[in-house]
């Protein structure tokens, strides 16, 4: 909104997300000094600033853990705690964070809608939808899994398309990722920062995410929102994205600006996105509206992003079905990419589906799946020790590191390309009929450089 309100002087859905936002912002709640602690903020989405306090006794934790951890995480508040703080497997999805990467997928269909778009303009609805789209997953309040340097994650048998994501780094934390089909191809290079707040993380997606819509060559940039996940300790864990959502056509000039309203008093504003596509000249041309948790809708629309007269709004996407009282909310999707059955033939052994912890954690088994994250955290810092001693250097399978830098709203990031050894590596395998059919979930998570290298035995324990 606000490029539009800066060139235009505002219009329909300019005026009505600047109040929403100006709302939310002026009513914020939060109960400072709740027993005793300084700079305690509990907000309840669907409440006021009465509710706070009764708020604050809520959510997953006991009174004696939520004491505790809040003493112990007192010291961080300030902090970037991506990956310096270890945090219980009570709080865990059993699912890691470049399987995370690959929920983008599950709407990937708007991105072939957009590839054989004849329209520019249009274009840009299905590809921003699609980009949109995956934050109804993205609101889950439980926490991915790190992933162990040298993971994995692969997928097929989804929109005939391959999909490969691989971590890349470990200090900082940075994973890439491929997909491919006949319509795109998607690349993203991703390094989580963060910034903890006491009862709420700022999560900042610095990362360069790019789609090329293969029909015409059309190239695509996102940047995407900061999310902010509120009641980490007090009260009940929920997940906001307030900010503006842009993808850029830089083969074109043109644009999608989406402003995602902050949640105000009782919920007003939760939830809900509008915006508009531009053409080069920074002229609206469509104008775009919904909610990110349910469906958004397009119209034409005039140079003051007035409604075209003679038009009407259309849906462009509905999120789909999910499972009803799912224990970590997933999406069906969610359950599929967690599955064996999305697997390729002869999965990589540093897949994240085989890792102990993860299936420890699915399988309900909380003290295995802590004693199984320990060992393998262990383990992954004697490689690094090794690697030092050796002056080794870590070098990925399926991604080269390039010499572009990419500038963020956030800061700058080191861009990892796609090296197309795994299209052949894929190939291979699916053009062999020697390979034998094995029993995948008998595979041993194996991400490790080292693989001969000396072990407690409990740091080389699997399920």
């Amino acid at each position: 909104m606000a490029a539009k309100d800066q060139k235009q002087g505002g219009g329909f859905f300019a005026s009505l997300a600047s109040s929403l936002s100006n709302f939310g912002s002026a009513m914020q709640k939060s109960v400072n000094g709740l027993l005793g602690y300084e700079g305690l903020e509990v907000i309840n989405p669907e409440g006021g600033t009465e509710d706070a306090e009764e708020e604050a006794q809520r959510g997953r934790w006991k009174q004696e853990d939520r004491d505790s951890y809040w003493k112990m995480m007192q010291k961080y508040v300030g902090s970037d705690i991506t990956s310096m703080v270890t945090l219980p497997v009570i709080i865990f999805e059993p699912m890691t964070m470049i399987q995370k990467m690959a929920e983008l997928m599950e709407y990937s269909h708007l991105l072939d809608l957009a590839d054989k778009c004849e329209d520019p303009h249009m274009r840009l609805v299905y590809a921003s939808t699609w980009a949109l789209s995956v934050y109804f997953a993205y609101q889950r309040t439980w926490k991915p899994f790190n992933p162990i340097l040298g993971e994995t994650y692969e997928m097929v048998n989804h929109g005939e398309m391959t999909f490969i994501a691989e971590q890349v780094s470990h200090h900082p934390p940075m994973c890439a990722a491929h997909a491919e089909n006949e319509h795109f191809t998607y690349d993203v290079t991703s390094k989580i920062k963060t910034k903890f707040l006491g009862n709420s993380v700022d999560v900042y997606p610095v990362g360069r995410t790019r789609v090329t819509l293969k029909r015409d060559g059309v190239v695509l940039d996102l940047v995407p929102p900061l999310t902010k996940v509120n009641n980490l300790i007090f009260g009940r864990t929920w997940v906001d994205s307030p900010g503006e959502m842009i993808l850029s056509n830089s083969t074109t000039g043109d644009k999608v600006v989406l402003c995602f309203n902050a949640c105000g008093w009782f919920g007003a504003g939760r939830y809900e996105v509008d915006g508009y596509v531009y053409n080069a000249n920074e002229e609206p041309k469509i104008l775009m509206t919904g909610k990110w948790n349910e469906s958004m809708s397009y119209q034409p629309c005039d140079l003051e992003g007035e409604p075209l007269a003679g038009t009407e709004l259309k849906e462009v996407w509905r999120i789909a079905d999910t499972p009803a009282n799912d224990k970590f909310q997933y999406t069906y999707f969610a359950h599929k990419i967690n599955s064996f059955d999305t697997a390729p033939k002869k999965l990589l052994a540093s897949d994240s589906r085989l890792r102990p912890d993860r299936w420890a954690l699915e399988k309900d088994d909380l003290s295995k799946a802590g004693t199984e994250k320990s060992s393998m955290e262990e383990r992954q810092r004697a490689e690094k020790r090794q690697r030092e001693a050796n002056k080794d250097k870590f070098v990925p399978r399926w991604f080269d590191l390039s010499d572009e830098v990419v500038a963020t709203p956030w800061g700058e990031i080191e861009v990892y390309h796609y090296n197309g050894k795994y299209r052949e590596h894929r190939a291979a395998i699916d053009s062999s009929n020697s390979v034998e059919e094995v029993d995948v979930q008998a595979i041993e998570f194996n991400p490790w450089q080292y693989g001969s290298l000396s072990a407690p035995l409990h740091l080389m324990s699997v399920v």
